[in-house]
């Protein structure tokens, strides 16, 4: 203990009123500050569990990609700029997960805006007359270390076919620096574009035709709950 105030004290100012000398005081206060600090940057960076419920799209960093041959030679690569949807994902039971995933048909874009223009047209998606482009998700199943097979029925131009995603993840869940829990993962599967009524095409003298059949989706999906 150190001994109260009194009168003939040394230097007032070395001493505070609650008895403590300030040197010491302020190396607590110091101490006591870096452990704050310690615990908030393993609050917001190490792995938390992650909590049965719904989850919402991140669309800023979501994103559904797309690639067809062209001539038979190369690829056309484009995406779909808006999106949204909800996930159901439980740890415990994988099983009782589940994805809802709506998409703007319209908002597609391969950087050319004439091919983009003939897309939405008639000769493929016929987005004025099928605005969306959907999956719903029947049954989830683990695949292998860190895979899990998702099986759904995919909606374009008004055509349902059943189609099986590869699911690379979940990863582990963090907390962002507002709190939230978010996940993401990675999901691809293969069509055939024609099963969905998108049948255009033309053929080219060599051989072959302008666009190929099979078409490799992509989808990059960041979901958040709050805390």
């Amino acid at each position: 203990m150190y001994p109260p105030l009194k009168p003939d004290c040394v230097s007032a100012n070395l001493w505070r009123q609650d008895g403590y000398p300030f040197g010491r005081k302020k190396g607590e206060r110091e101490m006591r500050r870096i452990a704050i600090m310690v615990v908030s940057v393993l609050f917001f960076t190490l792995p938390a569990a992650v909590p049965a419920g719904t989850w919402e799209l991140d669309t800023a960093h979501t994103g559904v990609q797309f690639k067809v041959r062209h001539l038979m030679v190369s690829y056309v690569r484009g995406n779909f700029e808006k999106i949204s949807g909800k996930i159901v994902y439980d740890e415990q039971d994988i099983s009782k997960s589940s994805a809802d995933i709506t998409i703007e048909a319209a908002s597609i874009n391969t950087r050319v805006a004439k091919r983009d223009n003939h897309l939405r047209s008639a000769d493929f998606l016929d987005a004025a007359k099928h605005p969306t482009i959907t999956f719903k998700s029947k049954r989830v199943e683990k695949a292998g270390d860190g895979r899990l097979k998702m099986t759904g029925d995919l909606t374009i131009r008004g055509v349902t076919r059943e189609v099986v995603l590869t699911v690379e993840g979940p990863t582990p869940a963090i907390r962002d620096p507002q709190g939230k829990t978010r996940v993401g993962g990675s999901a691809s599967t293969k069509i055939d574009r024609k099963d969905f009524g998108l049948t255009w095409n033309k053929a080219i003298e060599s051989g072959g035709v302008v666009v190929g059949d099979e078409v490799e989706i992509t989808i990059d999906v960041e979901v958040v709950k709050d805390a």
